[in-house]
């Protein structure tokens, strides 16, 4: 038979149900499991119970005596009292056929070989005989056709249908049962998240990162102890014996917190054999998906709405099988009377039925029901459980207190209830996983790949010397700092740029020449041994940050810095004033530079630093409106603020009685009338306008007696006043870039000039008075429209560097050979005047020339 065809199933589908338990058994409580069995026994129940009702099912019939018959029957058993009421008696055949021989002949001789119809009734049936005695085995003249009628009629009409249907409810109520179990691992919403669970749980228990992070614990708590019991020599001596051996494969890896030891950490070799690159990169790999499946999973509490929905749902359904079941358990009886209206076929109006399989079903619904009661109770307790504990909270509270991993945090929602349901299984679990939800456990990790990638051969690639002829080493986006980088004792200076997890260990110490440090959005943390000594031997510190906030704490301690550079947010209104107080411990700094975008110098940092001898503030085109507190630092010799948006040159400026050097470079000054109070700076003698707009400078420039050091380039100017040229210490005048036409004369006057450059003006003719500057070492006139240089500049005789190109010159003097500093690197003239010069001296420029390049070649 097709039962395929006929809407059944197989077993086989059935049992398909409970596929998903080998994968998400981890997710399955002991009521869960307990619960599935219960569903299998009570769909055998089923199953059997439907079994024999196919095969065996029927009910037999016999018709109730006509009243002629009762009273002949009662005179048969008064005749015959020994016989015994309920036993059959096989009646004469011949008697059978005289008495209803017309029947049979009607009947056509189908039944003319009567057999005898033998049954046993209960007692209560006497009430029909009128509790006298009833004689069985009494000819009824029925046929055989005619029985089988009687039966089918009576098992559709007398027999309850709690007896026929019983079977295939409990089939049906069984597999409702056993979908509503499974149904939050089906549902598309909730499977999806619980199959990434189980598949991340699986891959966290079983990754090697899990037991060597475990197993290091385990060294850590053995080093605690022997600290503990040092007291006790021979106590320390076993445990030291018992708890080594299982550390003494798997290192140690340090605590994330300070440590206060100066001991050099120990990085052990072996380390990368127990965990290889392989393995430290899924467990990376892991790390990111527990990270994300988190932030996806907290969001929500469907899964354990769903589940509890579905519990819920399974106990209104066990009351209700519970109620109706118990209703009609007392329908399944073994007799029953039946009623058909079949009189004109039978001749008889009620018939005795027997139920064949009454005893069996009720036997199998009593265990159903039993069954049934325990379902519900373990249903009751499941309810219990969900609403008596916290399940959407989960606290990681004893695994931060058997482990290193301080920090697993706690989590919540539908992540919470999956862990407390894989607690169920086994807590282990929920350990293992712990260990990729800290960070602790992470920057672990990462200290071991990187150790392992970054070796001390290939640090020592990446050393370079500076323009300071310093040796330096430059980090650029790693997980963290190499512990082999502090083995090089050489360094000087050390840059670390997006590094956000570094660390400074004690074994910093041993780098005794490293005086400069670069901290560029690298907030690293440091011990305390390796703070003590950054205290004492640091001298240069770059930092560059974001907000202020991230900068570390410990360098506001760092009591021998002598220069300190902050790049970044220091917006007062951002950050409610910089916290900057701490500077007041750091004696012994000199030179502030604030790169950043200030509306005002912070009185904070004037007042507790008055020892500052230079502030440099790059305010990245922020206009800087206050500058009053300026005032305050008396002792500053540099002051340089650039792209400040200023207009004119602020009046604090001229306070700072012990100023040697002011740069006012990028700004929109546009008039400098104000250098008439640069008389009161005695000490002043660099100044620099550099990149400005002035138009004009006035004559009271020449009031500024100091000046050794001027810049003008990049600005306005059509003239340069007679007075500039009585500044007689002056030694270096850059006034290129402008747009002036004529060189005083009065330039002779600047005996003391070295370097004068007017590269980019409008000028036509070059003075001789120039050269009359004999001290000049740098003279740039390019990009002008000069069209004659004349042979006096050959007294030039300590020129190093002359400029030439981009005017209209014909040729070029020959008593250049005079200029003997003067080699041909220092000439920039166009290749077509340097062949108008001599032979000879061409040939001069050309070996001093190539003597300079194999030198610089050697070098």
């Amino acid at each position: 038979m097709n039962y395929k065809s006929q809407g059944m199933f197989t077993l086989t589908e059935v049992a398909s149900l409970n596929d998903i338990q080998a994968t998400y058994r981890i997710l399955k409580p002991w009521w869960d499991v307990f619960m599935d069995y219960l569903a299998i026994v009570m769909l055998m129940v089923a199953i059997f119970a439907g079994t024999m009702q196919l095969t065996k099912d029927q009910v037999v019939c016999l018709p109730e005596p006509l009243p002629d018959e009762r009273s002949e029957t009662q005179r048969s058993v008064t005749e015959s009292p020994t016989k015994s009421p309920k036993t059959s008696i096989i009646p004469d055949l011949e008697s059978v056929t005289s008495s209803r021989g017309s029947r049979n002949h009607a009947s056509g001789g189908a039944f003319e070989s009567t057999s005898t119809i033998t049954v046993d009734l209960p007692d209560d049936v006497e009430h029909s005989v009128q509790r006298g005695p009833f004689n069985f085995g009494r000819p009824t003249n029925l046929e055989y056709q005619q029985y089988i009628f009687i039966n089918q009629m009576c098992y559709h009409m007398a027999l309850p249908w709690y007896s026929k249907y019983f079977p295939y409810l409990a089939l049906i109520h069984t597999l409702i049962l056993m979908v509503s179990s499974n149904f939050w691992f089906k549902y598309p919403k909730t499977s999806s998240k619980i199959e990434h669970f189980v598949s991340i749980l699986g891959k966290c228990f079983e990754s090697p990162w899990t037991t060597k992070a475990l197993s290091e614990t385990a060294c850590e708590d053995s080093e605690e102890n022997k600290q503990r019991f040092k007291t006790s020599v021979a106590k320390h001596l076993s445990t030291g014996s018992e708890e080594e051996s299982p550390c003494s494969s798997t290192p140690m890896i340090s605590r994330t917190g300070p440590k206060f030891s100066a001991e050099k950490p120990v990085i052990e070799v072996p380390s990368m054999t127990i965990l290889d690159k392989k393995d430290g990169e899924q467990a990376k790999a892991l790390f990111e998906k527990v990270r994300k499946f988190r932030a996806h999973v907290e969001d929500s509490d469907l899964i354990y709405k769903l589940y509890v929905v579905q519990t819920v749902i399974k106990t209104v359904k066990l009351v209700f099988i519970l109620c109706y079941t118990l209703t009609f358990v007392t329908s399944i009886k073994f007799y029953h009377i039946c009623k058909p209206e079949i009189e004109h076929l039978t001749g008889y109006t009620e018939f005795y039925c027997t139920h064949n399989m009454a005893f069996m079903l009720r036997k199998l619904l009593i265990s159903y029901i039993a069954l049934i009661c325990v379902y519900g109770l373990v249903c009751m307790y499941t309810l219990f459980w969900l609403f008596r504990r916290p399940l959407k909270e989960y606290s990681f509270e004893k695994v931060r207190e058997e482990s290193s991993f301080s920090d697993i945090p706690d989590v919540k929602n539908d992540f919470a209830f999956l862990l407390h349901m894989v607690d169920q299984y086994d807590q282990l679990y929920s350990k293992r996983f712990g260990v990729f939800l800290s960070e602790v456990s992470e920057n672990k990790l990462r200290e071991l790949s990187l150790n392992h990638e970054w070796t001390y051969e290939k640090l020592k690639q990446h050393v370079s010397r500076n323009p300071q002829e310093k040796q330096e080493l430059h980090l650029f986006m790693l997980s963290g700092v190499p512990d082999a980088v502090f083995d090089m004792t050489e360094l000087e200076v050390l840059k670390l740029e997006l590094i956000p997890e570094a660390k400074i260990p004690a074994k910093i110490s041993q780098m005794t020449n490293l005086q400069e440090l670069h901290l560029y959005h690298c907030p690293a943390k440091v011990e305390q041994t390796a703070f003590s000594f950054l205290r004492d031997h640091l001298r240069y510190l770059h930092i560059k940050f974001t907000d202020v906030a991230e900068i570390p704490t410990w360098v506001y301690l760092l009591k021998n810095l002598r220069e300190l550079y902050l790049v970044g947010n220091l917006n007062s209104e951002n950050n409610k004033m910089i916290a900057l107080e701490s500077l007041r411990e750091l004696k012994h700094l000199k030179i502030l530079h604030l790169k950043s975008n200030l509306t005002k110098v912070p009185s904070n940092i004037t007042d507790v630093a008055p020892h500052l001898i230079a502030l440099l503030v790059h305010n990245d085109g922020t206009k800087l409106l206050v500058l009053n507190s300026l005032k305050k630092m008396i002792n500053l010799t540099e002051l340089e603020l650039q792209n400040c948006e200023l207009e004119r040159i602020p009046h604090a400026i001229f306070s700072l009685t012990n100023l040697q050097e002011l740069d006012l470079k990028s700004n929109n000054i546009r008039t400098i009338e104000e250098v008439i109070s640069f008389q009161h700076l005695k000490r002043l003698t660099c100044l620099k306008l550099w990149h400005n707009k002035i138009i004009t400078i006035p004559s009271s420039i020449s009031l500024v007696k100091n000046l050794e050091l001027l810049y003008l380039s990049q600005n306005k100017l059509e003239s340069l006043p007679v007075a500039l040229f009585t500044l007689q210490k002056l030694r270096y005048l850059d006034v290129s870039h402008n747009s002036i036409a004529i060189i005083p004369v009065e330039i002779m006057s600047l005996q003391n000039l070295q370097h004068f450059a007017m590269t980019g003006n409008r000028v036509e003719i070059l003075p001789k008075q120039v050269f009359k500057c004999t001290k000049l070492r740098v003279l740039n006139v390019g990009q002008n429209c000069i069209t004659y240089i004349s042979e006096k500049v050959g007294q030039l005789v300590q020129l190093t560097q002359l400029e030439l190109r981009g005017n209209c010159l014909d040729r070029l003097p020959a008593d250049l050979v005079h200029c003997r500093l003067l080699k041909k690197s220092g000439l920039v003239v166009e290749d077509h005047l340097f062949d108008t010069l001599p032979s000879e001296v061409k040939d001069l420029f050309n070996q001093d020339f190539n003597s300079n390049s194999t030198f610089g070649t050697g070098i």
